[in-house]
C-alpha cells in the first residue's frame, strides 16, 4: 500500500503511522485523511498489527490542524461534509479494537488535538503543545473536539481550551489528564515503543474487549455498562487465550497468546 502523505511500518506486531507533511507541519488535508482512512481500514483486520502508534514527521509538529487553505474555501454544505468525514475517520481509530497510542512530538492543534483525543493513550514530548484554536478562525472544533475533550477532562478545563483558543503545554496537558505521560524529546518514541511492546505481548481479544467495555462507559448508564462488561467477560472466557493465560499462571510459566 503506497502513500503520499503517510509513512507506515510494522515491527514486532506494532504498526507505526507517521503523518508525513513536515513542510506543512503535518496539517490534515483531504488527501492525507483519505490515506489515513484507507490505512486504518486495512489495519483493523490485519492480525499482524496488535498495537498502533501515531506520530508526526519532523521536529516541530504532531499535527498542526486542518489545512487552512482548504478550510477557507468551504461552503456551509461543504463544511458539514468536511466535519463528518473527519469524525468518521477518527471514530474508526477510536473503535479500531486495538490500542492506539499517540506519540505527540510537537504541535497538536485543532484537528491534531482531535486526532490525539481519538487515540486511547497520549504520550507527549516535553516540547509538545495542545490546543483547540478553531474559535480564533471564527469556527469550532469539527472532528470531535467538543465531544471527546469534555469527556476526557473536566468540562470547565475543556471549555477553557475550546472557548479561549489558547495552547497549553505538555506539562499542563499532563496535569489535566489530556496527556498520560510526558517524556524528554529524545525519549518519546523509545518510551512509546516500549509501552507498545508491553501491550503487543498481551492477548489481543482481551485488549479488544477491554477497549470496547471502557469506551462504552461514555454512552451507557452504569447498569447497562455493567451488563455489557459481564457479557464481554463471558466471551473472553471462551477464548483460547483465556485458557492459555490461566493455565500459564497456574503452571508458573510465561503465557504465549495467539489471539484466538
Amino acid at each position: 500500500m503506497e502513500f503520499q502523505y503517510l509513512l507506515f511500518s510494522v515491527e514486532n506486531n506494532i504498526g507505526t503511522i507517521t503523518m508525513n507533511r513536515p513542510d506543512k507541519l503535518n496539517a490534515l488535508n483531504g488527501g492525507l485523511l483519505d490515506e489515513l482512512e484507507r490505512l486504518v481500514d486495512s489495519i483493523k483486520n490485519n492480525n499482524e498489527v496488535r498495537v498502533v502508534i501515531i506520530t508526526g514527521a519532523g521536529e516541530k509538529s504532531f499535527v498542526a490542524g486542518a489545512d487552512i487553505s482548504e478550510l477557507a474555501q468551504l461552503s456551509v454544505t461543504d463544511a458539514k461534509a468536511f466535519a463528518l468525514k473527519g469524525q468518521r475517520i477518527f471514530s474508526k481509530i477510536e473503535s479500531l479494537g486495538k490500542p492506539v497510542i499517540a506519540a505527540v512530538n510537537g504541535f497538536a492543534l485543532g484537528g491534531g488535538c482531535e486526532l490525539a483525543l481519538a487515540c486511547h493513550i497520549r504520550f507527549a514530548s516535553a516540547t509538545a503543545s495542545f490546543g483547540q484554536p478553531e474559535v480564533n478562525l471564527g469556527t469550532i472544533p469539527g472532528y470531535g473536539g467538543t465531544q471527546r475533550l469534555t469527556r476526557l477532562v473536566n468540562s470547565g478545563r475543556a471549555l477553557e481550551m475550546i472557548l479561549g483558543g489558547d495552547r497549553i503545554s505538555a506539562q499542563e496537558a499532563l496535569s489535566i489528564g489530556l496527556a498520560n505521560k510526558v517524556f524528554e524529546k529524545e525519549e518519546l518514541m523509545p518510551k512509546t515503543v516500549e509501552f507498545a511492546q508491553k501491550l503487543a505481548a498481551k492477548p489481543p481479544l482481551a485488549l479488544n474487549y477491554a477497549l470496547d467495555a471502557a469506551l462504552a462507559a461514555n454512552d451507557l448508564n452504569i447498569e447497562a455498562g455493567l451488563d455489557f462488561e459481564a457479557a464481554l467477560f463471558a466471551l473472553s472466557a471462551g477464548t483460547g487465550d483465556f485458557k492459555e493465560g490461566t493455565s500459564a499462571f497456574l503452571e508458573k510459566r510465561k503465557a504465549e497468546f495467539k489471539g484466538n
